[in-house]
């Protein structure tokens, strides 16, 4: 019973309680219904079981206007407990607004191979101008500063050991050891700090043209503690390089094997699993800098544009910028980018439980369009409050499913928490010997729920002797369902219900309904007869399964007037031929056995009484073939000539008449035993000869 209590309030509207409301032999799912159904068949409004949805705000801070708190606002609400019916959907608003002056962590992540020798020059000058720059956008800004190469094995890198130490041109006194990603200062409010430690930078050096960009920028997204991310702030990774990046799968170039784990491996600030463990793909990237609320910045030359661009379009919040041949432009491209990001505001979800949808609608100036995945508003300025409609359904039954709403790129999150209406919210009368269950059980949502040993739609059936499911199974047919979901089974015995145009099923397993004939012309059984378990039962003058067709034999006749030659039955005024032979009307059979060699042994004992039916000739024969002794056959339809049992030749002509085994023969009378005499002396003499 609890799994019909389900169904009904999933898939349908209302539900109704009272015992009284279904006749016997009714189906219980009469019960849930439209509002104005129910009330037509006697169910008194206040009566009606109609669940509605339920949303609670948990927690609701207000925005914060600027970011003089240790915790800004930016997103509210900021936890919803949602109830509600499945596949009923429930719609609520989430608004956003950026705080002024929201503190900014920027790390400067730049490549150190040897062509970026003149960028690094100018890059140990922009300190004054990076931190101006980020002073415009907010009081709380801090820097970083890591590198990267590539890994320090064969092909990426000469492992030379002088070269090692020195990968750089021979001229050049200020080179540093090959190495894959170093981190080299924590995030710092200080500009002199920022210019010291860059100043102490110096060029490095490898073999191939792509880096280990990737590699780079896995280690400072998930190394977080010792990079000095801070908990409320905006993140951004500005990455400066002139070439291309290595990917998940380019470590097999250099035998490594083991696949890249998204886990943070930084020893006194180098990269220890450089040589150990592969580049991470673009996917394993964009989700840890997801996950840690990172947008990147590729601050790169114009020849790899192209293939940075291609990049960002996988990255979620991310920018590209093009470097000037020595990089002089770094800190206006950054600010850009910086600008182009912070005005996008993307709302998307994570960990999404299975079954249930989610659409946004963007609710200001610069919307895009609504989508399930993500809403979008863009030419959002600092302080300006937006808001998305959210529309949350779930087709199916769950209870207490959690998921995550959020701004990419922001820390700010909020927590839906889901449960479904499943189950009826019946007040039931705790008697557990109801009067409406012959006292054999209680009532639960109107529907009986029997006590042991007791079964039925009212519990009027006992057991006895046999369990339950020995009276169960005889209501199956074939191990199927029990009375084929058409009616309830009572004492043993199907008690069928009725269909939705108020007939009733039958059958012993209420297997049968005449509702469900074939149809014709949108007519059941053509109009023209009574549709009975399935199948059409045509009124006089008509057939057909459909009773489409008049009875008519003229389409069947054959030139000597008989139907189908007697090898098939006409249907709708159609042969249908038996098998083997071939419409229009079962003239000939393509694939029968030769009857030449079929009938041989009928020929020879009809025509000269010999052969294996010489005794029995007439009760083997006499019904199959009418046969003529003959000089000069007159029969041209199939002419036959076989070897008897004597070895001897026959000749004889076959008809075939009305009916499948039924012939006319006319046999040669002259048998061709003296010809084959003569052509064996004919042999033995040539044989004599050789």
């Amino acid at each position: 019973m609890n799994m019909y209590r389900i169904y009904f309030v999933t898939f349908f509207v209302l539900l109704r309680s009272p015992q009284n409301f279904t006749k016997a032999g009714e189906q219980d799912a009469v019960r849930c219904d439209t509002q104005t159904q129910l009330i037509r068949r006697g169910c008194k409004r206040e009566e009606i079981i109609s669940p509605e949805n339920n949303l609670k705000i948990v927690q609701g801070d207000s925005l914060s206007t600027l970011s003089n708190q240790p915790e800004p606002v930016q997103l509210s609400p900021q936890k919803i407990s949602l109830r509600q019916r499945s596949g009923h959907s429930t719609t609520f608003s989430v608004s956003f607004k950026r705080a002024e002056g929201y503190p900014v962590d920027l790390y400067y992540l730049m490549d150190l191979s040897y062509s970026m020798k003149d960028d690094l020059k100018n890059v140990k000058e922009l300190g004054k101008d990076l931190f101006a720059a980020l002073n415009t956008i907010t009081k709380y800004a801090q820097i970083g500063f890591g590198a990267f190469v590539d890994k320090t094995v064969l092909p990426y890198t000469n492992i030379n050991k002088e070269k090692l130490l020195k990968p750089c041109d021979e001229n050049d006194q200020h080179c540093q050891a090959a190495f894959g990603y170093r981190h080299v200062l924590n995030m710092t409010p200080s500009e002199d700090e920022f210019k010291n430690k860059v100043t102490e930078q110096s060029i490095s050096g490898n073999l191939d043209s792509p880096e280990g960009s990737l590699d780079a920028m896995m280690q400072a997204a998930v190394c977080g503690d010792k990079i000095g991310w801070r908990n409320s702030s905006t993140r951004l990774i500005v990455l400066t390089t002139d070439a291309g990046f290595h990917m998940a799968g380019d470590g097999k170039l250099a035998g490594i094997l083991e696949p890249n784990d998204k886990q943070c491996y930084m020893e006194n600030n180098l990269y220890s699993k450089s040589s150990e463990m592969d580049y991470p793909s673009v996917g394993q990237l964009a989700m840890q800098l997801e996950k840690n609320n990172i947008q990147p910045i590729f601050a790169v030359t114009k020849e790899v544009e192209n293939v940075y661009k291609q990049l960002s379009k996988m990255i979620p919040k991310s920018e590209v910028g093009v470097l000037s041949s020595d990089s002089k432009n770094v800190v206006q491209l950054i600010k850009s980018a910086y600008n182009r990001l912070s005005s996008k505001v993307t709302l998307t979800h994570d960990n999404l439980p299975a079954n249930v949808r989610v659409v946004y609608t963007p609710k200001c100036d610069h919307a895009g369009p609504p989508g399930d995945s993500e809403g979008v508003c863009d030419n959002v300025r600092v302080g300006q409050e937006i808001s998305f409609d959210v529309t949350v359904t779930a087709t199916s039954c769950m209870e207490d499913k959690s998921f995550t709403i959020r701004p990419l790129g922001i820390k700010d999150t909020l927590t839906v928490t889901l449960s479904t209406n499943c189950e009826c919210q019946c007040v039931d009368p705790q008697n557990s010997s109801h009067p409406h269950c012959t006292g054999k059980g209680q009532v639960s949502c109107g529907i009986c729920s029997c006590s042991e040993g007791s079964i039925g739609q009212f519990c009027e059936c006992s057991i006895g002797a046999k369990d339950e499911r020995t009276l169960r199974a005889s209501c199956q047919r074939q191990n199927g369902t029990e009375c084929e979901g058409r009616g309830d089974c009572v004492c043993g015995r199907c008690k069928c219900h009725t269909t939705e145009s108020g007939s009733s099923y039958h059958g012993d397993f209420c297997e049968c309904d005449d509702e469900h004939c074939e149809k014709f012309l949108n007519k059941l059984c053509g109009g023209k007869g009574k549709c009975n378990c399935g199948k059409c039962e045509c009124d006089g003058g008509y057939e057909g399964s459909a009773c489409q067709c008049r009875v008519s034999e003229e389409g069947c006749r054959t030139l000597n007037n008989t139907v189908c030659y007697g090898r098939g039955t006409c249907k709708c005024n159609r042969c249908e031929c038996r098998e083997g032979y071939q419409n229009p009307r079962c003239q000939t059979c393509l694939g029968c056995t030769d009857p030449c060699q079929t009938k041989l042994n009928c020929i020879e004992c009809l025509g000269f009484e010999s052969g294996p039916f010489k005794k029995n000739c007439t009760v083997a024969c006499s019904k199959s073939i009418y046969h003529e002794m003959v000089d000069q056959s007159t029969i041209q339809s199939r002419k036959c000539q076989q070897k008897d049992s004597d070895g001897c030749w026959i000749k004889f002509n076959l008809d075939q008449l009305v009916g499948e085994d039924n012939y006319k023969a006319e046999i040669l009378k002259q048998r061709g035993k003296l010809l084959m005499k003569y052509r064996k002396l004919i042999r033995a003499v040539k044989l004599l000869h050789l």
